[in-house]
């Protein structure tokens, strides 16, 4: 049980339980603290006061005599907060209206107008916003409908969601354009009291006239409600999915951030590839802060952004602190942004060093064509791009690549020729081809076999600036060439390269014509670009 206290308020007695009383006390005393000048205070604290006693007369029936938390609080909530009755001392001034017209004049704000509506209250909102009756905004949204085919039913809709609606007296004074200070204030409780006190003398002359508002302000007030109980439990659903999302950004981000951290100190794969890769002065952790805070910013205002949807009246992070991480943020934006132009440039030209050397074989000879590996930097024989971290042998870290392409074509020379074509990228074209010139590369023709490395490596010092093998092979008109099947990623090209052995000729032995290839032990249907059978290669050859 609650004990309850007797009050007497604007005159009238109320029988409120203790806890709202306290509250109720507590709310006035604020109000009072809100003013900077305490002239004139008494009288708006009549007419709060007065206010007040008539909202707990409209509350209390034959069957609830107490007011309690709950009443008190849909008080407050018609009534507003202490901070809504702020004034500024400039309106006690002496000085003359006509030497403070900048202070006289109010500033308008966008409200619904719930005390002159027929839907929402839109229309008479926007109506107090520009000047004008709310009947001629009420006609323009009619008309407008009409020539939309019902296009700005949806836009009104739109309002009724994202226009706030007045329920203070200082949004009331604001969706009018009246300055907020007392005389306004005190006068608006008056008119409200005044409507009031009109409404009930009028209640019987009023019945009639007022049946078909009324009639359509409740189905419409029906229809608000359901709409916007639709919306809430959408924007709630909303509100979840984005904390869920950012949670999970945040989470990923701080776990990455962790294993960099952990990784500069015992170094990784990726560390190694950052080293390669990173041709500028900003370590690694550096770099990972600064993705941190890029990605994790922008993620942790949608988290808070997530809990003001579900949290009503979540306390702000404070405007010190937003601006702080805004700053942060744009910081490491323009930091990445620097790093990224820094890196983009030294690949900006391209250096090659093109080294061409004869073969002897000759016209109606045949050579074998194979790849080849070497066991200390790695097994796989398969041409793909990008560089990996190695050590030789003799325990020195070194750069290694697989990216190789071979070109076969026809010559009209009488003797064969190969040519190796070193590339590289750096900031200008001098360095570059020194880059370049800095891959290691070899070959070897035994006989009538020409072992191609299907690898090549260069120094730590180099860095990977996009280094690539292309190997030319020129053979003359009436060589017979056959290619081993571990050749056969390393000579997938595009047509425009015009190579000349196609996939799935490998282990065939192939007459070199002017431009073009005749398989010598194909099968009568087999085509020279017929794919190779991968079910028949042995994955178990350690040269594959």
């Amino acid at each position: 049980m609650n004990k309850t206290v007797n009050i007497n308020l604007a005159g009238t007695f109320f029988h409120i339980d203790e806890d709202a009383y306290g509250k109720l006390t507590r709310y006035l005393e604020a109000i009072k603290r809100s003013f900077t000048n305490p002239q004139g205070q008494d009288e708006i604290i009549k007419d709060i006061e007065a206010r007040i006693a008539e909202l707990f007369s409209e509350k209390l029936d034959t069957n609830k005599q107490v007011i309690t938390i709950k009443e008190l609080d849909e008080v407050i909530a018609v009534m507003g907060q202490p901070e809504d009755y702020a004034v500024d001392e400039e309106i006690f001034d002496e000085t003359p209206p006509s030497q403070k017209h900048h202070t006289a004049k109010g500033y308008k704000k966008l409200f619904r107008d719930m005390d002159d509506k027929y839907i929402g209250g839109v229309s008479s909102g926007m109506g107090h916003y520009v000047g004008i009756d709310a009947i001629w905004v009420r006609l323009l949204w009619i008309l407008l409908t009409i020539f939309t085919s019902g296009t700005f039913i949806l836009i009104y809709i739109i309002f009724w969601i994202l226009v706030p609606e007045a329920k203070t007296v200082a949004e009331k004074l604001f969706m009018t354009g009246e300055p907020v200070n007392i005389s306004n204030i005190e006068r608006k409780f008056k008119e409200n009291y005044d409507d009031l006190a009109d409404k009930i003398k009028n209640a019987d002359y009023d019945k009639y006239g007022q049946r078909i508002k009324t009639g359509s302000e409740t189905f419409f007030d029906t229809l608000g409600k359901f709409i916007m109980a639709v919306l809430t439990i959408f924007v709630k659903f909303i509100g979840v999915i984005l904390i869920l999302v950012a949670a999970t950004t945040l989470i990923g981000l701080f776990i990455g951030l962790f294993i960099t951290g952990i990784s500069g100190f015992f170094g990784t794969w990726y560390t190694d590839f950052f080293n390669i890769v990173n041709d500028t002065a900003v370590p690694i952790w550096l770099l990972s802060l600064m993705i941190f805070f890029a990605i994790g910013i922008p993620f942790f205002f949608l988290f808070i952004l997530g809990l003001k949807i579900l949290v009503d009246n979540l306390k702000s992070i404070g405007r010190v602190t937003k601006l702080s991480l805004l700053g942060l943020w744009l910081l490491c934006v323009i930091g990445l942004s620097i790093f990224g132009i820094l890196q983009a440039s030294e690949q900006a030209y391209e250096g090659n060093v093109l080294r061409s050397a004869p073969l002897n074989i000759k016209s109606q000879d045949t050579l074998y064509i194979s790849m080849v590996n070497n066991d200390t930097y790695e097994r796989d024989m398969r041409r793909k791009s990008g560089m990996q971290v190695k050590y030789d042998e003799n325990d020195n870290q070194v750069l290694y690549s697989n990216d190789v392409r071979l070109i076969v074509k026809s010559t009209k020379d009488s003797v064969a020729s190969i040519t190796v074509d070193k590339k590289a990228r750096a900031r200008d074209y001098l360095i570059a081809k020194n880059k370049a010139e800095a891959i290691a590369y070899n070959y070897a023709l035994d006989g009538n076999h020409l072992k191609l490395d299907g690898y090549f490596i260069t120094s730590m010092e180099e860095k990977y600036r996009g280094q690539e093998i292309q190997i030319t092979l020129y053979l003359p008109i009436g060589t017979i060439l056959n290619a081993d099947r571990n050749t056969y990623s390393y000579h997938r090209n595009s047509s425009r390269h015009r190579d000349i052995l196609n996939n799935g000729d490998e282990e065939h032995y192939l007459k070199i014509l002017d431009g073009e290839t005749l398989c010598l032990n194909c099968t009568e249907n087999r085509s020279n670009n017929e794919e190779l059978d991968f079910e028949s290669i042995d994955w178990d050859n350690e040269n594959w």
